[in-house]
């Protein structure tokens, strides 16, 4: 036990007492301190990698903003230099650097969003219809896609406790996901159902799908399924970890399979609302 404890006071955690019998004194000790050396490296492990995590959310917040701030530079020092020849060079000029500091603006939200969620802090809830907020996802979808099927099944009425504004965003992002990583003529099936105090929320599309590594990363911060896609089509990659920090921090999951017949099919679970609520 002497030579083990004085690995472990060198840093190495992977050493463990011999066993022995519980039933002395020098038995039970050793038990002890094995559990605790185990605790110990759970514990550095998952400081690792949460640590790991963070460098890699850093880097990709810093690559995602460089793009914006390096437009923004060029078309500052374009109209500070008076090379925008014409008043249409200089509104261009302008017009840029408006949509790229609201891009910015938008990425730097998405990113204060997860970091809250991912620190635990309580959201306010209330009681909230999650059929109504389906309904008004696929009307606002309607609208986008026309040429879309968009239907929505739902009983009348499905009360999680939650954010309103939040729920309606996990929504919104995942219609607004199906719509653009899909053929614009492949229909989008919207479902509510519950089952033994759970919401059940689906939402499927019947474009290519997801390869099994990709479903398994999908809500990583900034992961892209496709990287070829441009960052105006396929946007900063939060959107889905947006849905998965939002859904967690109600007390819910989420999951993606496979749509049968091919395609995604995104399943978002939380608790339903009291009955008195």
């Amino acid at each position: 036990m002497g030579a083990v404890a004085k690995d472990i006071a060198a840093g190495d955690l992977t050493r463990r007492v011999e066993p022995a019998t519980p039933r002395t004194e020098i038995g039970r000790l050793g038990l002890a301190l094995n559990a605790m050396l185990s605790q110990i490296e759970a514990a550095f492990a998952q400081r690792t990698a949460s640590e790991r995590r963070l460098r890699r959310f850093i880097a990709d917040a810093s690559h995602e903003l460089r793009t914006p701030l390096t437009s923004v530079r060029g078309y500052s020092e374009m109209l500070r230099r008076g090379a925008a020849a014409s008043p249409v060079d200089a509104d261009l000029a302008r017009r840029r650097i408006e949509e790229e500091s609201v891009r910015m603006s938008a990425l730097v939200d998405d990113m204060l969003l997860i970091a809250r969620l991912d620190q635990g802090r309580p959201l306010e809830t209330e009681p909230v219809d999650l059929q109504v907020i389906a309904r008004d996802a696929a009307a606002d979808a309607r609208v986008v896609a026309p040429q879309r099927e968009i239907t929505l099944e739902a009983p009348d009425k499905v009360v999680v406790s939650g954010d309103d504004t939040r729920l309606r965003q996990v929504v919104g992002n995942l219609v607004r996901n199906a719509l653009v990583h899909t053929p614009g003529t492949t229909p989008i099936e919207i479902s509510v159902t519950t089952l033994n105090g759970t919401a059940r929320l689906s939402i499927a599309d019947h474009g290519s799908g997801l390869r099994t590594e990709d479903r398994e990363r999908i809500f990583e911060p900034f992961y892209r399924a496709d990287p070829s896609r441009s960052r105006d089509s396929g946007g900063a990659g939060l959107g889905l970890s947006i849905v998965n920090a939002v859904v967690v921090a109600h007390g819910g999951r989420v999951d993606v399979k496979e749509t049968s017949g091919g395609g995604a099919t995104f399943e978002v679970e939380l608790p339903l609302a009291p009955a008195s609520s």
